[in-house]
């Protein structure tokens, strides 16, 4: 499922209380997905990694009560105690769990209780795990405790993860490359097991984020590969070149330069980018006029998909001089 199908559904099962398991490869946002609906939902996100527990620290470790003669069980003091709370636990790294932790699990999974302790009404809980085909570090979930949630699996969507990061404001040139080539979003199958870093959207956010830091243009691509791997990185910096060969996105904007005169796809794709995140900064009737003109000019796949872009931006295209006669141009090709 994309995750935006993933956000729709998990939203309608923490509202019921059904606890939820989250499958997916590593970095590609499991966790940020559960925090979103946390956030849309108004309720407090607890992320407990079940991977670094004992099976004691979660059920709580018994002790002799002299006033009621009695054992009890001392409760953790990382669950959530106050019954007016609302909010997510969130288990997260769960299948990463010793099969003794995630048994001691079970109880509150599908009691929503374990020893003295009882989860509030106001929390439900969800669950997440690598794949078993990851190559990581996860033991084969116990039937029982399957059985306990309801099973969804995230996968990665280029178009979703494109319009994240435009609203992220990630560097343009990161969401250019990607947009020619999305197979570099996720390498994570196709990796060498001898390399350590690979991409993943987690680690594509890494590169904007060294990008921004100003490393050295020397130090430039073993910072990236340690992001993600030799391959996406060598790629990266390749297409990067192409920036030089831009036209002034302002001069389009303002009007001054109305026709295109790029060829190359990885040019044509840059400017894409170049100008969605530029409507985005500078979104007026006449900046959009001026694109829509230009976008005549371009190979009508390139022109075709600003306009998607821009849609997706929710930039007002259909209220343009220019709509009908660009629709008119494209009809062939949009029936």
């Amino acid at each position: 499922m994309k995750a935006s199908e993933i956000i729709e559904v998990m939203q309608k099962m923490v509202q019921a209380k059904l606890p939820l398991f989250l499958w997916g490869s590593p970095g590609i946002g499991k966790s940020s997905l559960v925090k979103a609906v946390a956030e849309k939902e108004g309720m407090v996100f607890l992320d407990l990694r079940l991977s670094l527990l004992d099976p004691t620290d979660l059920k709580g470790i018994p002790f002799f009560q002299e006033k009621t003669q009695e054992g009890v069980w001392a409760k953790p003091s990382f669950l959530p105690s106050d019954s007016n709370s609302r909010g997510i636990l969130f288990l997260d790294e769960m299948n990463s769990a010793p099969p003794a932790v995630q048994a001691s699990a079970y109880q509150l999974i599908l009691d929503r209780a374990i020893g003295e302790y009882q989860l509030p009404k106001g929390w439900s809980i969800v669950a997440a795990g690598n794949l078993e085909s990851d190559r990581g570090i996860v033991y084969k979930m116990p039937p029982p405790l399957a059985n306990r949630f309801v099973h969804l699996q995230l996968d990665v969507d280029f178009q979703e993860w494109k319009q994240w990061a435009y609203e992220e404001g990630i560097e343009s040139s990161i969401i250019a490359y990607l947009s020619y080539d999305p197979s570099m979003l996720f390498t994570f199958e196709k990796a060498n097991p001898k390399e350590k870093a690979f991409a993943t959207p987690r680690s594509w956010s890494y590169v904007d984020r060294l990008l921004k830091s100003h490393i050295p243009t020397s130090l430039l691509l073993e910072s990236l590969s340690g992001a993600i791997g030799r391959e996406a990185s060598v790629g990266y910096l390749s297409f990067q070149k192409v920036m030089e060969s831009l036209p002034c996105f302002d001069a389009i904007l303002s009007g001054d330069t109305l026709v295109c005169d790029a060829s190359e796809g990885r040019v044509l794709m840059a400017i894409v980018v170049g100008l969605v995140n530029a409507l985005r900064q500078s979104n007026t009737p006449k900046a959009v006029d001026n694109v829509l003109q230009y976008a005549l000019s371009m190979p009508s796949e390139y022109s075709i998909l600003l306009i998607k872009d821009m849609q997706q931006n929710r930039i007002d295209i259909e209220s343009s001089l220019y709509w009908e006669e660009w629709v008119e141009k494209y009809a062939y090709l949009l029936s």
